[in-house]
């Protein structure tokens, strides 16, 4: 019996090099896994883009190549398609039409290219796309009609790129967006009502912008927000009600900002007494200064020193007398 279960093994084994071999020859760089559920095809280094795709190919990823554009039909062979990655090539520009042979395709990886724009209508029969990643690209001005038709959309990263500012529009019709990230462009202000749209937002990532100031509406209409990154901006004020309703909140991170005082009431709603932030805080490399109008921070710090981040590098910039000590330290020490 065992010998005969290694003979159908041994069988099932040389049919499935056979396939893939007799495959590989006419995709040229590319490796092809068939599967029961489809093919998974990769393609690295390539010269062009594979032509005569398996019908059945469910995953393709065509990275670390030379692409500098697609043909309109590039995918008309593979309708089943589910995953997209083609990252780190040269991509200049997309057809309008190019997702349109592939409604079911749920993740489209499009990292460290060079589009500097996207077509209008681009996404109308990705219905079912639930990952964008634009991240590293040359994209300046955001356009909301970018994103129509991505309905089940959950993570969006447009990090990384030259945006300077956002549509107040641009998320409108993204509700289910989890996941929103920000981080590294060149955002000097965010409008209002940019979050308005996603109902159950619970990552939002802005670090490494230009960012002044965080005021009492943008984070409002996210209740359910977990994660959020501020750090490496410009920060020099955020408002006394920047952070009301935020109760779910399990990570802040603030460092490496402008800020030299908080209003009264900002973090009320955050951290201890009301409930423990899951994944701590960090407020570091700022230049706090320390006298009374810090004094509800310093009370906020103490109550939750258990979840904060760099405490060595969270210190007094002024006054002169306690410069460079540690807020925790001038808390203990009662040098208020």
């Amino acid at each position: 019996m065992a010998s005969e279960q290694r003979e159908r093994i041994l069988l099932l084994l040389a049919l499935l090099v056979t396939s893939a071999e007799g495959t590989v020859s006419s995709l040229k760089e590319c490796l092809v896994l068939p599967s029961a559920e489809g093919s998974t095809v990769s393609c690295h280094r390539a010269m062009e883009f594979p032509s005569s795709l398996p019908a059945d190919t469910v995953h393709l990823s065509v990275e670390f190549s030379n692409l500098k554009l697609l043909p309109a039909s590039a995918l008309r062979d593979c309708p089943r398609l589910r995953e997209l990655h083609l990252s780190s090539n040269g991509l200049q520009a997309l057809s309008r039409e190019l997702l349109v042979p592939v409604p079911r395709l749920r993740v489209l990886d499009l990292t460290h290219n060079a589009l500097r724009d996207l077509p209008s209508g681009l996404f109308r029969a990705s219905a079912a796309l639930r990952t964008l990643v634009l991240r590293d690209n040359r994209l300046r001005v955001a356009n909301a009609r970018w994103l129509w038709g991505l309905r089940a959309l959950d993570h969006l990263d447009l990090a990384e790129n030259q945006l300077r500012a956002l549509p107040p529009g641009l998320l409108s019709r993204l509700h289910a967006l989890s996941t929103l990230d920000l981080g590294y462009n060149l955002l000097e202000t965010l409008p209002a009502g940019l979050l308005r749209g996603p109902r159950q937002l619970q990552r939002l990532h802005l670090e490494g912008n230009r960012l002044r100031r965080l005021g009492d509406g943008l984070l409002a209409p996210q209740p359910f927000l977990r994660v959020l990154f501020l750090s490496d901006n410009r920060l020099v004020e955020v408002s006394a009600g920047a952070f009301r309703g935020l109760r779910l909140l399990d990570m802040l991170d603030l460092s490496n900002n402008s800020l030299s005082s908080t209003p009264p009431g900002l973090w009320a709603s955050l951290g201890r007494p009301a409930r423990d932030m899951q994944d701590g805080f960090d407020v570091s490399h700022n230049p706090w200064v320390c006298n009374e109008d810090l004094r509800d921070l310093w009370r906020w710090l103490h109550a939750n020193r258990h979840k904060m981040f760099s405490q060595n590098d969270t210190r007094c910039a002024g006054p002169e007398a306690l410069r460079g000590q540690l807020l925790l330290e001038v808390t203990e020490l009662g040098s208020l």
